[in-house]
């Protein structure tokens, strides 16, 4: 079974978005999530899905898997499955498929982490930790680092972005 990774963005009190958005801009957290989702599977919930800008959708170079189970709901240039351990399975058969061993990435949202991590389906958590709170927030990320059965493999230093917000890159294992 390939790796399966979760990568997210979150402020300091573990802001996902508002409103369906990201409540900041970093462009350089935008480069690392494409870096490290480039030419593999990605698995989504439908909402986020919706809230990528439309000329983004499909996310060029991956294979894009949405999770819904509205029946006979479909998008172009995105496959559809009905629950997160079907969208892994279709990702790892595509992936087989193409002779990929790369990980594949669940992507969002809050609901979709938190089923990945109840489930243990995750292996590594790459996460965007910003320097800010952002008060209008309406969706969080799990709080996966209290219960132990992650370590941190890696981070970098605080970072300042091109738009003046500091942020900073971890990397998770399943211990």
């Amino acid at each position: 079974m390939q790796t399966v990774g979760l990568i997210w963005a979150q402020g300091r009190n573990r802001e996902l978005g508002a409103n369906g958005r990201m409540p900041w801009h970093i462009p350089e957290d935008l480069s690392h999530f494409a870096r490290t989702t480039a030419a593999c599977p990605v698995v989504m919930g439908r909402h986020t899905w919706e809230s990528l800008p439309a000329k983004n959708r499909p996310l060029p170079g991956r294979t894009n898997i949405v999770l819904s189970r509205k029946n006979g709901w479909s998008v172009p240039g995105a496959q559809i499955a009905s629950s997160l351990l079907d969208g892994i399975e279709l990702a790892s058969r595509t992936a087989s498929k193409t002779g990929s061993s790369a990980a594949l990435w669940i992507i969002g949202g809050a609901r979709v982490y938190q089923e990945a991590l109840d489930a243990g389906l995750a292996d590594i958590v790459c996460l965007t930790e910003i320097d800010a709170a952002f008060p209008e927030a309406d969706a969080f990320a799990p709080d996966f680092r209290s219960d132990g059965a992650w370590t941190r493999a890696n981070e970098t230093p605080w970072l300042t972005s091109e738009t003046g917000l500091r942020y900073r890159f971890l990397t998770y294992r399943r211990a």
